[in-house]
Protein backbone atom coordinates (compact mmCIF):
# COMPACT_ATOMS: atom_id res chain seq x y z
CA UNK A 1 0.00 0.00 0.00
CA UNK A 2 2.35 2.90 -1.24
CA UNK A 3 0.66 5.94 -0.96
CA UNK A 4 1.16 9.63 -1.96
CA UNK A 5 4.16 11.38 0.29
CA UNK A 6 3.41 14.68 1.85
CA UNK A 7 6.23 15.17 3.93
CA UNK A 8 3.48 15.39 6.49
CA UNK A 9 2.28 12.34 6.27
CA UNK A 10 1.23 9.81 3.40
CA UNK A 11 -2.44 9.79 1.55
CA UNK A 12 -3.35 6.29 0.70
CA UNK A 13 -7.25 6.48 -0.28
CA UNK A 14 -8.14 2.49 0.33
CA UNK A 15 -6.34 2.43 3.61
CA UNK A 16 -8.15 5.54 4.92
CA UNK A 17 -11.15 4.12 3.03
CA UNK A 18 -10.70 0.84 5.11
CA UNK A 19 -9.97 2.75 8.26
CA UNK A 20 -13.32 4.58 8.03
CA UNK A 21 -15.27 1.53 7.51
CA UNK A 22 -13.97 -0.33 10.55
CA UNK A 23 -14.82 2.54 12.41
CA UNK A 24 -18.34 2.78 11.01
CA UNK A 25 -18.12 -0.86 12.18
CA UNK A 26 -17.42 -0.44 15.79
CA UNK A 27 -20.34 2.49 15.76
CA UNK A 28 -22.55 0.13 14.38
CA UNK A 29 -21.51 -2.58 17.09
CA UNK A 30 -21.71 -0.66 19.77
CA UNK A 31 -25.14 0.95 19.12
CA UNK A 32 -26.59 -3.00 18.34
CA UNK A 33 -26.03 -2.97 22.47
CA UNK A 34 -28.36 -0.60 22.72
CA UNK A 35 -32.16 -1.23 24.71
CA UNK A 36 -34.59 -2.15 21.99
CA UNK A 37 -37.61 -1.04 24.49
CA UNK A 38 -36.90 2.76 24.31
CA UNK A 39 -40.04 3.93 23.31
CA UNK A 40 -39.93 7.54 21.16
CA UNK A 41 -41.51 10.47 22.07
CA UNK A 42 -41.48 9.98 25.62
CA UNK A 43 -39.28 11.03 28.89
CA UNK A 44 -37.08 8.46 28.29
CA UNK A 45 -35.79 10.11 24.92
CA UNK A 46 -35.17 13.57 26.63
CA UNK A 47 -31.76 14.64 27.59
CA UNK A 48 -30.52 14.27 31.22
CA UNK A 49 -30.02 17.67 33.04
CA UNK A 50 -29.54 16.02 36.40
CA UNK A 51 -33.06 16.13 37.31
CA UNK A 52 -34.07 19.69 35.86
CA UNK A 53 -36.74 20.23 33.52
CA UNK A 54 -35.33 21.24 30.12
CA UNK A 55 -36.28 25.09 28.97
CA UNK A 56 -38.23 25.92 26.18
CA UNK A 57 -36.46 25.83 22.68
CA UNK A 58 -37.07 29.81 22.07
CA UNK A 59 -34.95 30.32 25.70
CA UNK A 60 -32.43 29.11 25.10
CA UNK A 61 -31.72 31.97 22.35
CA UNK A 62 -28.78 33.74 23.21
CA UNK A 63 -28.97 37.03 21.01
CA UNK A 64 -25.32 38.85 19.79
CA UNK A 65 -25.12 41.22 22.32
CA UNK A 66 -25.56 38.75 25.64
CA UNK A 67 -22.76 36.80 24.26
CA UNK A 68 -20.07 40.28 23.32
CA UNK A 69 -21.41 42.25 26.17
CA UNK A 70 -18.66 42.81 27.70
CA UNK A 71 -16.48 43.75 24.52
CA UNK A 72 -19.56 46.21 23.38
CA UNK A 73 -19.35 47.71 26.59
CA UNK A 74 -15.50 48.10 26.97
CA UNK A 75 -15.98 49.48 23.37
CA UNK A 76 -19.29 51.71 23.57
CA UNK A 77 -17.22 54.47 22.74
CA UNK A 78 -15.99 53.07 19.47
CA UNK A 79 -19.25 51.64 18.27
CA UNK A 80 -21.42 54.63 19.22
CA UNK A 81 -19.57 56.11 16.37
CA UNK A 82 -19.33 53.43 13.83
CA UNK A 83 -22.73 52.46 13.66
CA UNK A 84 -23.26 56.32 12.81
CA UNK A 85 -21.66 55.49 9.52
CA UNK A 86 -23.21 52.20 8.92
CA UNK A 87 -25.27 52.25 6.15
CA UNK A 88 -25.75 48.18 5.37
CA UNK A 89 -25.36 48.72 1.76
CA UNK A 90 -22.86 46.63 0.17
CA UNK A 91 -21.77 49.75 -2.05
CA UNK A 92 -20.51 51.62 0.57
CA UNK A 93 -18.16 48.77 1.85
CA UNK A 94 -17.06 48.58 -1.19
CA UNK A 95 -15.88 52.10 -1.63
CA UNK A 96 -14.48 52.33 1.19
CA UNK A 97 -12.33 48.95 0.45
CA UNK A 98 -10.97 50.54 -2.25
CA UNK A 99 -10.24 53.84 -0.61
CA UNK A 100 -8.51 52.40 2.04
CA UNK A 101 -6.58 50.08 -0.29
CA UNK A 102 -5.58 53.14 -2.82
CA UNK A 103 -4.29 55.15 0.83
CA UNK A 104 -2.15 51.21 1.71
CA UNK A 105 -0.87 51.37 -2.01
CA UNK A 106 -0.18 55.29 -2.05
CA UNK A 107 1.73 54.60 1.01
CA UNK A 108 3.69 51.88 -0.01
CA UNK A 109 4.72 53.65 -3.20
CA UNK A 110 5.86 56.62 -1.43
CA UNK A 111 8.11 54.23 0.86
CA UNK A 112 9.48 52.10 -1.53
Amino acid sequence: MDGISTGFGAWNPIAWSLLFAGAAAIAWGVRRFGRRDCARGTGQTKAFLSGNEAPAPEALHARGDHLYWGMIDGLAAYYRRIRAVHTGILSDYVGWFVGVLGVVLLVLMLVR
